[in-house]
């Protein structure tokens, strides 16, 4: 039987529902995707006002319902949005981190707060920070937590040492001359690089064209893993 709760939470999604309802779809640090509905708050003295938006990180209190939560308090700790709404840039990879970490979510062990932890994190760095870089290595190093990490240097079919030149997401990443498969895509083995260096941590100074490219990479791996495409990925190729 569920039990209410309370914990940190990211907004990662809302939709409406009913006449003055909105059902918010949260990441909890310690309770992994919860779908929780905010009864009245489409009304104009909603007790919750503002609060149940994109990008703000609350501290929620939830009852179980038969199918969804719902959603009793919720405070304000931060919100990320200020600096994010106002740049087209900033906002679409705030918006392709969260979108990637739900679909990331729904295979997360609830109690592992990595995910929650990792959100902030990079909406945090997005203040100031540049958009496609920080996605990317949010999301290598998202991918790597889940057990979904690319080679980016040794061969990931036979382990013959790099640098190589070919990449595939059905094969784990790059590829060696001798394993690499129909339709692998040609890299500059400089991208797989920088790769590397964002996915644990590093500084890293890419050209545009490696920067864009590793974004190409970074996205198929990750939708070849979920079997489905991220929507908001696409659109910071644009």
């Amino acid at each position: 039987m569920r039990e209410n709760f309370r914990d940190r939470a990211l907004v990662i999604r809302t939709y409406d529902f009913g006449e003055a309802d909105r059902i918010i779809v949260l990441l909890t640090r310690n309770h992994g995707l919860v779908r929780g509905v905010a009864k009245g708050v489409r009304r104009a003295k909603s007790r919750f006002g503002s609060r149940l938006q994109l990008f703000v990180n609350l501290d929620v209190q939830l009852y179980p319902g038969r199918n969804l939560y719902t959603i009793a308090q919720a405070d304000t700790v931060d919100y990320f949005g200020a600096r994010i709404i106002e740049d087209y840039e900033r906002y679409t990879a705030a918006c392709a981190a969260l979108e990637s970490a739900e679909r990331l979510a729904a295979a997360d062990a609830p109690g592992d707060p990595y995910l929650y932890e990792a959100c902030v994190d990079v909406l945090n760095q997005l203040q100031h920070g540049d958009p496609l870089l920080l996605l990317d290595a949010f999301l290598l190093k998202s991918m790597s937590h889940a057990g979904w990490a690319p080679s980016l240097f040794d061969c990931a079919q036979c382990q013959r040492p790099g640098p190589h030149h070919a990449f595939h997401p059905a094969v784990g990443g790059a590829a060696c001359h001798q394993c690499r498969p129909p339709g692998a895509a040609e890299v500059d083995p400089e991208t797989l690089h920088h790769m590397w260096l964002i996915a644990h941590g590093h500084p890293s100074q890419p050209t545009h064209a490696q920067a864009q490219e590793a974004h190409r990479l970074t996205r198929a791996h990750l939708q070849w893993h979920l079997e489905r495409s991220v929507g908001a990925l696409g659109i910071m190729e644009q």
